[in-house]
């Protein structure tokens, strides 16, 4: 089937498709025109273009669309309609497909977003799932560098995944700085409930975000060096960078974990520590208490024949008797730190 003959749009036109965020074309790093996505095919098709398209949450009409525009494989396509998938690279033929997860920090809950990439000769199409942040920051940074936009889709996809790992580092310092709160209350206070849960939810969002960057291990490693489709090697670098990047975000985490951990283990053994402080000056005290215990208990037997019974100074000698044993019990617990 012929592909539509495309024509020029002003800059200033902007799509109006349902799940559109954007659909622009370039031409040797600049921008020439904002362009429906029924045009995308035939604009890709000219020497030394490119279409950069947008979508959020798009239906399945407007994917179908988009497969057909630039020929995608079915099986990419029901991917990033379904979505919830893990991190990966898949080469079909001629074209990439990647899937990125996103993740931001609200009310200290970690929120995952997703984002798949098809890129291929003269297209990169991003589709967004979530509550993602949108990268209209990453278009106009690229904008800004038409010498770098230059090297086409290859650039786009990197200067997008770069964006996807440095928001990590947002999230990792303010869990962070949470992990470092709760260390030092940890080691004033013996670990509550709500420390607790606090512990818990943290190692459980770290999981989750590990889950979401381990993976770009491979996937960077295979862009930057094996000979994929659309990737220039002046490019390749770049993803170097990127997996310097992801490199750090995965040894955070791994540090991140064993900081909670060693957290808790540090709060368990303080708390143990605590306890058997107080159990010592229990038993010190219990042991001195004993000893009027003993000595009441004794002459309160009410036995006829006891001598001290009808002594004029059995009173005060049994109090004497208490006073100094019991003296010096404290004295001596007092010295091996007990009391």
């Amino acid at each position: 089937m012929a592909q539509p003959t495309p024509h020029a749009a002003s800059q200033s036109e902007t799509p109006t498709t349902p799940g559109v965020v954007a659909s622009a074309v370039y031409c040797k790093g600049r921008r020439i025109a904002d362009i429906p996505v029924s045009e995308a095919g035939a604009w890709a098709a000219k020497p030394d273009h490119f279409v950069w398209i947008g979508l959020w949450e798009p239906d399945e009409p407007l994917l179908l669309e988009i497969k057909q525009q630039f020929n995608l494989h079915e099986l990419a396509v029901e991917d990033a309609l379904h979505a919830h998938q893990r991190p990966k690279l898949e080469v079909y033929g001629d074209s990439l497909f990647l899937v990125l997860r996103t993740a931001k920090l609200t009310d200290d809950d970690l929120i995952l977003g997703e984002t798949h990439l098809f890129t291929g000769q003269g297209y990169v199409v991003t589709v967004r799932h979530g509550p993602s942040t949108t990268y209209s920051t990453v278009r106009t940074r690229c904008e800004a560098a038409p010498a770098l936009l230059k090297h086409g889709e290859d650039f786009v996809v990197y200067a997008v995944m770069d964006y996807v790992v440095d928001c990590y580092f947002p999230v990792l310092d303010q869990m962070a700085g949470d992990i470092e709160t709760l260390e030092s209350h940890l080691m004033r206070h013996p670990p509550g409930m709500a420390e607790v849960e606090r512990i818990h939810h943290l190692r459980r969002d770290l999981e989750r975000l590990r889950r979401a960057a381990s993976p770009l291990l491979d996937v960077c490693s295979r862009l930057e060096r094996f000979d994929l489709p659309m990737i220039d090697a002046d490019i390749r670098p770049y993803y170097g960078d990127v997996h310097d990047h992801v490199i750090r975000v995965n040894d955070q985490i791994s540090s991140m974990r064993e900081a909670l951990s060693f957290a808790f283990e540090t709060s368990m053994i303080v708390a143990a520590a605590r306890q058997n402080e107080v159990t010592r000056k229990l038993a010190a005290w219990a042991a001195i208490l004993a000893v009027p215990t003993a000595i009441a208990g004794i002459y309160g037997m009410n036995f006829e024949v006891m001598p001290e019974l009808h002594w004029r100074f059995g009173y005060p000698a049994a109090l004497s008797v208490i006073a100094v044993v019991c003296g010096g019990l404290f004295v001596r617990f007092k010295r091996i730190g007990w009391l």
